[in-house]
């Protein structure tokens, strides 16, 4: 299984390519150049693993939510690799792969996956791990103000993501809990590839012109002064 996946939904950019058990990855904290720069990342993860476009099973990409410029970079690009080399594509949950990074890091089993939506909101969503060794949601992800997060979760439930940095105390007071948590942690393309492996062997994909962005903010579009640009 050859994929190559990419991430750029935060201020982080990021390109990994899974070849079976092993990924090369590349990520840099680069705002406002990820269009320059997601392009030679993928190239730079393909050489590391001598692979060519043609030899690639599948691609995946961070489908948001996240920055609307960033979430829809994504999906452009990989629209185009996937129409030229005729590849299904697997879409992954950026929440997702931000709480499959806080398992990588500290073997969490519950996360609050949290990232900054401006405008005094946040994305939020559950995970637990399941007996796949991946992340998987509980309830559904949604974008809402802080003090309106509602979630259930025990008190070894960790927190990751850019929310936690700017909404910490309002999260934990809201949920009666303290709980720990990491605000520097960004959803990365290799954990985006990890998400899409067992994906695809669930038959989780789509065609090119299927892999569409997920905003969750039905009005971004309409509020551009607004919008989250890395």
């Amino acid at each position: 299984m050859k994929l190559l996946a990419i991430e750029t939904a935060t201020e982080s950019c990021s390109a990994a390519l899974l070849d079976n058990n092993e990924i090369f990855s590349i990520n840099e904290v680069a705002p406002r150049r990820h269009n320059e720069i997601i392009l030679s990342m993928c190239e730079q993860v393909l050489a590391q693993g001598q692979t060519s476009l043609s030899q690639l099973d599948a691609i995946a990409f961070g489908r948001g939510p996240g920055a609307f410029t960033g979430v829809r970079l994504a999906a452009s690009v990989t629209q185009g690799i996937a129409l030229g080399q005729d590849l299904p594509v697997v879409p992954v949950s950026s929440l997702a792969a931000l709480a499959q990074s806080a398992f990588e890091s500290v073997q969490a089993t519950q996360v609050l996956s949290c990232i900054d939506a401006r405008m005094q909101e946040v994305y939020i969503g559950q995970y637990k791990f399941n007996v796949h060794k991946i992340m998987e949601l509980v309830g559904e992800e949604k974008v809402t103000p802080p003090n309106m997060v509602n979630e259930e979760v025990n008190d070894k439930c960790y927190g990751v993501g850019s929310g936690w940095k700017t909404y910490a105390r309002v999260l934990q007071e809201t949920m009666g809990k303290k709980l720990s948590y990491d605000e520097e942690l960004y959803p990365q393309a290799e954990h985006v590839a990890k998400l899409a492996n067992v994906y695809f062997q669930q038959d989780n994909s789509v065609s090119a012109v299927e892999a569409l962005p997920v905003y969750l903010r039905d009005n971004v579009a309409k509020k551009p002064k607004n919008k989250m640009v890395f």
